[in-house]
């Protein structure tokens, strides 16, 4: 009796393919779990590989900043860690929605990495050094020209500078300029033509979207929409924005010391990843606004179907 009625009602029984298998054969259960520390595990590394990338490259740097450096990378690549070995997100957004995630930190290491060779070109000559600081030497001069981005990065730096420190801001902010484009080039062409991000399967929103709540308030896809606009208009307005908060606190405050290499190296690479990964998100949240947009559409007409 209790089989039949089972049958009769199977989404009352509860029963689940997976799980069944996994129950049966419990090392299943333990591949996943032990596939999911390596993830963490090798996110963390790149994390923290990432924040020490700078102080490995580049020549003289002191002990003091590279114990600082080794400390923060650690604490990062332990934030990582603990987010993407728990099964229920808390930080990251689009953590089951790749490469979103993997193209922003693409993104941010290539910047960091050219940057750090740029500088380390200045006192050891490279082939491939070289080659950057020529890209980015005619990218920052044909974006050089008033009230662009690149005119008022150069424009942060404090008066009496040196002229070849004003030409090394100009070479990082034209090439990480360049490299956020890029990235935001590729994004967009992800979404549009490779369908992302239900090429791979059904997207997940409290997954993918751990810190928005959808029963705040509001019509959900009025909500996703607005943040999307706000998102993009941000990173449209970001570029201007921070070199001006840099130049008042260079005016009021503490001057910043552009001839630092490390220093440099985060604030142009901050500069221009913030900007690329808010028109991203932008640019998500508005595909996702389209998809549910979508199934509501597809659910109304069945629904008129079904009454008709």
């Amino acid at each position: 009796m209790g089989k039949n009625e089972a049958d009769r009602h199977p989404a009352a029984s509860g029963w689940n393919k997976g799980a069944a298998s996994n129950r049966d054969r419990p090392e299943r259960k333990g591949r996943c779990v032990l596939k999911r520390l390596v993830a963490a595990a090798a996110r963390a590394f790149l994390v923290a590989l990432l924040i020490v990338l700078p102080a490995t490259i580049l020549p003289d740097v002191s002990a003091d900043t590279a114990q600082m450096m080794a400390l923060l990378s650690l604490l990062a690549a332990v934030l990582t860690f603990v987010e993407y070995v728990a099964v229920f997100p808390s930080l990251i957004e689009f953590r089951s929605a790749p490469p979103f995630n993997r193209m922003r930190f693409v993104a941010l290491f290539v910047t960091v990495l050219a940057l750090s060779l740029i500088n380390r070109a200045q006192v050891y000559d490279s082939t491939l050094g070289s080659w950057l600081i020529g890209i980015g030497t005619q990218i920052g001069a044909a974006m050089d020209f008033p009230f662009s981005p690149v005119r008022l990065m150069v424009l942060i730096a404090p008066q009496g500078v040196a002229p070849g420190d004003l030409d090394m801001i100009r070479t990082h902010t034209g090439l990480a300029y360049l490299v956020s484009l890029v990235s935001i080039l590729l994004f967009v062409a992800l979404v549009r033509l490779m369908d992302w991000p239900i090429r791979n399967g059904a997207f997940n929103f409290y997954v993918n979207l751990p810190l928005f709540d959808p029963t705040a308030g509001g019509d959900i896809l009025h909500r996703l929409k607005r943040d999307s606009h706000v998102n993009v208009a941000l990173g449209f307005l970001l570029p201007f924005l921070i070199p001006a908060i840099l130049k008042t606190v260079t005016v009021y405050g503490t001057p910043l010391n552009t001839s630092e290499p490390q220093t440099l190296i985060w604030i142009i690479a901050a500069w221009a990843f913030l900007p690329a990964s808010l028109i991203m998100r932008g640019v998500a949240l508005m595909r996702i606004a389209d998809l549910i947009e979508e199934k509501r559409r597809r659910a109304y007409a069945q629904a008129e179907l079904q009454v008709a």
